[in-house]
């Protein structure tokens, strides 16, 4: 999930109850996340290997596994990478196990049975959050480039390209960044289009659709989330615009895009039905 990174595990579920493992993992798998690839482990021997090596985006465990030592799990999965998100997963009567947790910064606790709309709810918070996150770390290497490196006066189109790279998702005007290049506007605004071959601000929308584009496909965020993240002031100027330039509204490419991901899912199981017939 990482900075757009995909790894073979984002969803570790860790359970001794193989029902309650296959439980979540019906419940990921047909709704909302099933971009989210799940891997299953019956201990926290089994689990950790696979925390190391794949880094998941979430470690969704019931403390009552034998070798998890309660919340002994949970921290050893914090400390080895703060940036994992942990969720306990457990029976009603451990609810002061799961109030310890959260206060030693475990980041949602799940009763069972899983509902689909507390799944979800927890997913959500946490991708949102993780959003938000990565465009702030971004937000503050862009103004630590800009204190260390002075724009490139030579190469002022690049460097106006490279600014709204890093700032598409805040408001930015085409003055504020002819001043960064030390040009004026209007003399700003004619090179831009001389040599990009299209206006400031058409090159500015079209790049924030493909962010937003981005993140209909990968993720199930509100409409209204994605906009507000991707530099548009609200979501219905940003369901006009992205229908005007794409031919769909945001949902409407959503829905195609997810249906064209299971299409592509269902193929491979189709052909090998095909061969074993």
């Amino acid at each position: 999930m990482r900075g757009g990174m995909r790894s073979m595990c984002d969803v570790l579920i860790v359970d001794e109850d193989l029902a309650a493992r296959q439980h979540v993992r019906g419940l990921l798998a047909s709704g909302e996340y099933r971009y989210l690839r799940a891997t299953e482990a019956d201990s926290a021997a089994r689990a950790l290997p696979i925390v190391r090596q794949h880094h998941p985006f979430v470690v969704l465990y019931d403390p009552s596994v034998p070798d998890a030592g309660g919340l002994e799990f949970g921290r050893k999965i914090k400390e080895h990478d703060p940036l994992i998100h942990v969720v306990i997963h457990s029976q009603l009567k451990m609810f002061e196990l799961v109030y310890q947790a959260i206060n030693q910064g475990f980041d949602g606790y799940l009763l069972k049975p899983v509902i689909r709309e507390e799944l979800n709810h927890v997913f959500g918070r946490l991708i949102q959050n993780d959003l938000r996150h990565s465009l702030h770390q971004g937000a503050k290497r862009a103004l630590v480039a800009r204190q260390e490196s002075p724009a490139d006066l030579a190469n002022p189109i690049e460097s106006a390209i490279a600014y709204i790279e890093e700032h598409f998702h805040e408001p930015i005007s085409l003055q504020e960044v002819a001043e960064r290049v030390y040009l004026s506007p209007s003399y700003f605004s004619r090179l831009f289009k001389s040599e990009v071959g299209t206006t400031f601000i058409d090159y500015l929308t079209q790049y924030r659709i493909q962010k937003s584009k981005m993140l209909l496909r990968v993720t199930s965020l509100p409409i209204e989330i994605i906009a507000n993240n991707t530099g548009f002031s609200n979501s219905s100027y940003f369901s006009t615009t992205f229908k005007r330039i794409v031919g769909r509204t945001p949902s409407e490419y959503r829905a195609m895009m997810s249906a064209l991901k299971e299409r592509s899912d269902d193929e491979p199981a189709q052909e090998n039905k095909t061969d074993h017939e």
